[in-house]
């Protein structure tokens, strides 16, 4: 059986505009190929599963607090395939280091949290496309909020990605993204 499949859209332009800031990374960047630092250590991979450095400057005015997601659109799922969510970022940071996604949360600043990524696990789950399936992108977005705590919304560490996706559809002012690839 063949994967084949036509690509996915963007999924951020199918959600109603807000504003465009800019996000940038030492380490990935628009259209270039993962490094094995941050592919999946499972499912026959043999990546080191760490998270990307992320840094963003120009949010909107109003930005309380940051989500920081990545999504990839081209999983072989109707649904696609959530490898990592962050909530309740403050607004004063603009920088996620290199390993921020450690499952222990360590990384993180104090008060943000992670919720389940799809393989059921907390913080960052690397790419893990199968084999021969072409190219799949990674959209790591960063979303600035119009709330302080989407905890406060009734988020919590036991949402899903839907959920936090629910709730930014009510809350974002703005996303910036930087969207990387891999395929194997």
């Amino acid at each position: 059986m063949s994967l084949e499949r036509p690509a996915a859209p963007n999924p951020y332009e199918l959600l109603p505009a807000v504003a465009e800031f800019h996000v940038e990374s030492d380490d990935v960047s628009d259209g270039q190929q993962l490094a094995n630092d941050f592919l999946f250590n499972d499912w026959g991979m043999t990546g080191v599963n760490l998270s990307p450095h992320l840094r963003w400057s120009g949010a909107p005015e109003g930005t309380q607090s940051y989500v920081v997601t990545c999504f990839d659109p081209d999983a072989p799922t109707p649904c696609g395939f959530w490898h990592w969510v962050v909530v309740d970022i403050p607004a004063r940071i603009t920088e996620m280091p290199r390993g921020a996604g450690a499952a222990d949360g360590l990384g993180l600043p104090d008060g943000a949290f992670f919720v389940r990524n799809d393989t059921g696990g907390m913080g960052y789950a690397g790419a893990a496309p199968p084999q021969g399936d072409g190219p799949h992108r990674y959209f790591f977005v960063v979303h600035a909020v119009d709330v302080e705590s989407l905890a406060d919304q009734g988020v919590t560490e036991d949402a899903t990605p839907a959920v936090v996706s629910f709730n930014l559809a009510f809350h974002t002012l703005g996303r910036g993204m930087v969207v990387p690839t891999y395929s194997h």
